[in-house]
């Protein structure tokens, strides 16, 4: 029997074979030529540019070492200071679907935004870039349709197609639908099929290179590349005395370097309440009732240490919490209703520019990544820029997140609300 699910889909299952025929033949018919403009690269973003961290920092690294570096991908936030400073980058962003398309069913709507985002991807990569590229640097997840298109357009005009993965987008769909439903055996298909041949890959662990390899057979150069954060991440010359000073920038402190190998203990503030930071992408990924749960027994166990007779306090704790995403208002209603009750904790939802957030790490006090991967394999940039600005770290364990964490030297390590609240205690206990 055919499920809604699949007659809703079906028209993406349809397109989805048209574009691997057609990326086939053409790249059948179409022989490599080898006629690129050296030293030039285009980095394919199937997202918000400024929302892609890790890609403006590729962007940044090919454009200082003399690279004309062409970003493409969608608007939305701001592209990082020092990226926009370069002269040799120019952000190509692609067009928006028609706002019509919203109002029409998913069944019609989905073909048409399909085919708007390939022949806007094809426009840039062909036409708008005129000169082809020497390397196409691509983001993946997601894969359909990034990988089959700059596969056909390395194809045509001769370029390297280098792929950057960050996860793996089948484990994502994975999450919605289950790992056995037809649509993520389709897509992971896709990955394996137009993800195993280029002329390089890049992990973001060890442990994605290693499954890859193994599962898949990847063709090409294999390098491993940490996150790493950038020269803006620091501390800030003092900690933030109220969160709106984010938005004034204060200043930062040059020469406050990052430190991988030790965990630094929130200073003493009479004048305001400890500070806790959490960047989430709202996603189901990140389990954002965790931090809820923790906060809630943060407060019952600061109430209970503040009556009298009781040994020891808690501070007043303020927990921001960055980021967009679909979930953010479920649970930000969850939150008002909660903290009615509350005495010693508040928590607000922020959306920071890219200048502000390492402002507001290098004033915080504390840290915590819900980050638990789909794939197992990927690891949060957002711990990289706690690091960077030499804050404390509370993460959320999943299988590879040895490769950045080690627990007790340079954060410590959770798997449920209550560990998190545990240590919550006592990393804040040395605050009053």
């Amino acid at each position: 029997m055919i499920t809604k699910d699949v007659l809703d889909f079906l028209p993406v299952i349809i397109l989805t074979g048209i574009l691997v025929a057609v990326t086939a033949f053409m790249g059948y018919v179409f022989k490599p030529r080898n006629h690129h403009s050296l030293r030039s690269v285009a980095i394919l973003v199937l997202g918000d540019i400024g929302r892609s961290p890790r890609m403006m920092y590729h962007a940044q690294s090919f454009a200082e070492n003399g690279f004309v570096t062409d970003v493409v991908g969608y608007g939305g936030s701001d592209l990082t200071p020092a990226l926009e400073r370069l002269p040799r980058v120019k952000a190509r962003y692609l067009s928006e679907p028609p706002t019509i398309l919203r109002y029409l069913p998913f069944v019609i709507a989905a073909p048409i935004k399909i085919i708007h985002q390939i022949v806007s991807i094809l426009l840039v990569l062909l036409v708008d870039i005129e000169k082809p590229p020497e390397f196409i640097v691509v983001q993946n997840p997601p894969s359909i349709p990034s990988l089959a298109l700059v596969q056909l357009v390395g194809r045509i005009r001769g370029s390297k197609v280098i792929i950057d993965w960050h996860n793996l987008g089948y484990s994502i769909l994975a999450l919605k639908l289950g790992e056995k439903h037809l649509f993520v055996r389709i897509y992971k298909w896709f990955e394996a099929t137009f993800g195993y041949s280029a002329y390089a890959h890049l992990f973001v662990t060890r442990a994605m290179r290693d499954h890859l390899v193994k599962e898949w057979d990847l063709q090409g150069h294999k390098v491993v590349l940490h996150d790493r954060p950038p020269q803006h991440f620091h501390l800030t010359t003092s900690n933030l005395q109220d969160p709106r000073a984010v938005i004034a920038h204060s200043a930062p402190n040059p020469t406050a370097l990052p430190n991988y190998s030790e965990i630094r203990s929130p200073t003493h503030r009479p004048d305001r309440p400890a500070i806790l930071v959490s960047s989430t992408s709202w996603t189901p990924d990140e389990d954002f009732s965790i931090l809820l749960q923790a906060l809630a027994i943060y407060e019952l166990r600061a109430q209970e240490l503040s009556r009298p007779g009781s040994e020891g306090t808690l501070p007043k704790l303020l927990a921001i919490v960055t980021g967009k995403g679909p979930l953010k208002q479920k649970y930000m209603e969850e939150v008002n209703e909660m903290q009615k009750s509350w005495d010693w904790v508040r928590c607000i939802s922020l959306w920071l520019e890219a200048e502000d957030y390492p402002v507001l790490l290098g004033g915080a006090d504390l840290g915590v990544s819900l980050h638990s991967s789909s794939s197992g394999l990927d690891l949060p940039m957002k711990i990289v820029d706690m690091f960077g600005c030499g804050l404390p770290v509370c993460a959320l364990n999943f299988k590879c997140l040895d490769e950045l964490v080690k627990h007790g030297k340079n954060g410590v390590i959770f798997h449920d609300a209550g560990e998190l609240a545990e240590q919550l205690e006592v990393r804040l206990s040395p605050f009053i």
